[in-house]
């Protein structure tokens, strides 16, 4: 018990300055072509300190362009608005985008959400198959200074033995995109880690992660009881973007308090 905890000790302590080691990389667009893309799952309002939680959220999300979310709530029975509304108005992001497998008007609604400082053109949800799965996909194209970009956001299935599970919802989703040729960036809590059997159709050629294998030891919270795992990934398409820089966010306590459950993932895509 003693070694797992110096051991959580230490991980923490090292993840800590990974941010620091990165903070020149700024997440939001610069010079033309440069796209700053973030994903991060919120854990909605579990452990009981929602407000506590919300403007570290914020604060770790800031600057970028465009922003995927995670395990999203809205409630009205706990008087709960929309999280990712909530935080889209913390930075004064106007475009906010949910899906859900609950249909609107429900009165509890779980799912992934899609925020955006850039002009959108449109914007598309899907429910995954299995449907059993109550998975769920939402595609936002933007607009930026090379032309449009899509974004997908997706959480896929949990269990560490459903890499077929993961892969057929990975199917769907690249079935269902657009085939017109716009850019694509796919970003979400896939629930496993880039060797995956179920994520193979993500890896090359197709597509490049934005954190490279082995560049972070973990993307779960040991501080919320993980095992360090890599599970949250921005994949995109190699044909037109290289990775500029990337890294973790919201890896570090502030008053005790940690942003979520996961560290959610930021980088900065360069058009080819």
């Amino acid at each position: 018990m003693l070694k797992a905890e110096l051991d959580r000790r230490a991980l923490l302590a090292a993840m800590a300055g990974l941010p620091l080691a990165a903070c020149a990389h700024r997440m939001g667009a610069g010079s033309t072509g440069e796209l700053g893309v973030a994903t991060f799952n919120i854990w909605h309002d579990a452990g009981g300190q929602w407000p506590k939680r919300l403007p570290l959220l914020a604060a770790a999300l800031r600057g970028a362009d465009i922003i995927a979310l995670e395990e999203v709530l809205e409630d009205r029975d706990k008087g709960l608005p929309n999280q990712a509304v909530t935080i889209a108005r913390e930075l004064g992001y106007a475009q906010v985008h949910f899906v859900a497998p609950d249909p609107e008007g429900a009165p509890k609604r779980f799912g992934n959400a899609i925020l955006t400082r850039l002009p959108v053109i449109e914007v598309a949800r899907r429910k995954l198959e299995p449907l059993s799965d109550y998975r769920t996909a939402i595609r936002v194209r933007v607009r930026t200074d090379r032309g449009p970009v899509d974004v997908v956001a997706t959480h896929l299935a949990w269990q560490p033995e459903a890499a077929a599970v993961r892969a057929q919802q990975i199917a769907d989703l690249l079935a269902w995109l657009p085939t017109d040729g716009t850019p694509l960036v796919v970003t979400g809590d896939f629930n496993a880690p880039l060797d995956d059997p179920g994520l193979a159709a993500m890896g090359p050629p197709r597509f490049t992660p934005a954190l490279a294998p082995g560049a972070v030891p973990t993307t779960l919270n040991p501080a919320r009881g993980h095992a360090p795992r890599v599970i949250d990934h921005i994949f995109a398409e190699s044909a037109h973007f290289a990775v500029a820089a990337a890294r973790i966010i919201g890896s570090e306590a502030v008053d005790g308090e940690y942003p979520s459950d996961h560290f959610g993932v930021a980088a900065r895509l360069t058009r080819r």
